[in-house]
């Protein structure tokens, strides 16, 4: 039962192993067409890309960084939305897609504030109004919070995707009949997780604005 019900989560199911092709399968979806000929969709998303760079565009201080993150927002959403349809793999609730993302984007901001802004770095290690003699633990305190927020980003994308699934997975393996009746909490459940793979997606690309903003 174990095996069976983590086996969705095991990205060399299945003869071709090519389980991780589904991260870009909703490119292949979509129709060239669609991103040349005006549509309702379109309109939608380029309304949903002009909320997000305006928001981006006030935390951040550097400017084109949102043009980034508004794409990190898109593909982990898409990818969250992608791994809600049957047999279909989800690639977001592996801590390998999360962390490839993360921590390519924490390093890149690491270099760049050290190597730019140093004294701003140390300053950013003792808080304002800090006592001489909690100094030190403050640095310790700071460095290990510091160091553990790529994981932080990765793994609260990987859980929260892998909760909802597992639930999912296990209501799936109960009889017809039960099945029947707990059609409303499917439905419910589904629509929860839809809002799950937004409200993530939308988290990840802000606490990664937060970070960079304190370089």
């Amino acid at each position: 039962m174990m095996t069976n019900l983590f086996s969705v989560f095991d990205p060399c199911t299945g003869m071709m192993y090519l389980n991780w092709m589904s991260t870009f399968i909703f490119i292949m979806m979509i129709p060239y067409n669609f991103w040349f000929m005006p549509n309702k969709i379109m309109l939608m998303y380029n309304n949903v890309i002009k909320v997000l760079n305006l928001e981006m565009s006030m935390l951040m201080p550097y400017k084109g960084m949102s043009m980034m993150m508004v794409s990190i927002f898109i593909f982990i959403f898409m990818n969250n939305l992608m791994g809600l349809f049957p047999y279909v793999f989800t690639s977001s609730s592996h801590l390998v897609f999360s962390m490839s993302i993360a921590l390519p984007m924490w390093v890149s901001f690491m270099i760049y504030g050290w190597m730019n802004n140093t004294n701003m770095m140390f300053t950013h290690l003792v808080p304002i109004g800090t006592p001489s003699v909690l100094m030190p633990f403050m640095v310790m305190i700071e460095t290990i919070s510091n160091l553990i927020r790529p994981g932080s980003l990765g793994v609260r994308l990987t859980a929260n995707m892998i909760a909802g699934h597992l639930l999912m997975s296990l209501l799936g393996d109960s009889q017809v009949s039960v099945m029947l009746m707990l059609m409303f909490m499917f439905v419910i459940l589904m629509t929860f997780e839809m809002a799950v793979c937004i409200i993530q997606a939308y988290v990840f690309m802000t606490l990664t604005t937060l970070y960079s903003s304190e370089v």
